[in-house]
């Protein structure tokens, strides 16, 4: 671990204060995090290092001790409404599903909503699939985050790349530009 930094849990050998650690993250992330309004907030991101090749959800928790339920995953929407397209990103924990076809298409106001493709999220982001965050994300784009996230003490989430991730109360997640926190956006995964 790096200096006297621990994180709430997990078992991580490498942990900084994200705002000291903007090499490590993505452009987006590090320039959002610098800029961020809400300074407490950003004050409070920790940035842990961890291995790409374990990144994915399930794996990840397993490696590191990570709580799913302290886990949430970023995914980035295409709503569909007269002809137009618009995205948006949706925040839920790692042991949910976002719903998809109900809470954010009726939000949204949207005729369809499917998930982004790859290639449209990692290039509208700047960031890696796979590490994509709600941190640093396109300005005009809704941040739809489920509750529980909001409600969580520490939840961990991307980096902006696969290698690292990021740390913080829910409740910073909630002062993000453009989020919004939603009851039941997510169900339970079966």
């Amino acid at each position: 671990m790096t200096s006297d930094l621990r994180p709430p849990f997990g078992n991580f050998e490498v942990v900084h204060l994200a705002l000291e650690a903007g090499d490590l993250l993505s452009p987006p992330v590090a320039d959002a995090l610098k800029n961020w309004d809400a300074r407490e907030a950003a004050e409070s991101v920790l940035y842990v290092d961890t291995d790409p090749d374990k990144a994915d959800t399930a794996v990840f928790c397993e490696t590191y001790d990570a709580p799913l339920d302290a886990s949430a995953n970023c995914v980035v929407v295409a709503a569909k409404r007269g002809g137009e397209t618009a995205l948006a990103a949706c925040l839920g924990l790692a042991h949910t599903r976002i719903d998809v076809n109900k809470a954010v298409r009726k939000h949204l106001g949207a005729r369809k909503v499917s998930f982004a493709a790859m290639d449209t999220a990692v290039a509208e982001t700047g960031m890696e699939y796979g590490g994509i965050t709600p941190i640093g994300l396109p300005g005009a784009w809704p941040l739809l985050i489920d509750e529980a996230v909001a409600a969580a003490s520490y939840v961990l989430i991307g980096s902006g790349r696969r290698r690292g991730k990021l740390i913080l109360p829910g409740s910073a997640l909630a002062q993000l530009p453009g989020a919004e926190v939603l009851p039941d956006l997510c169900t339970t995964a079966p």
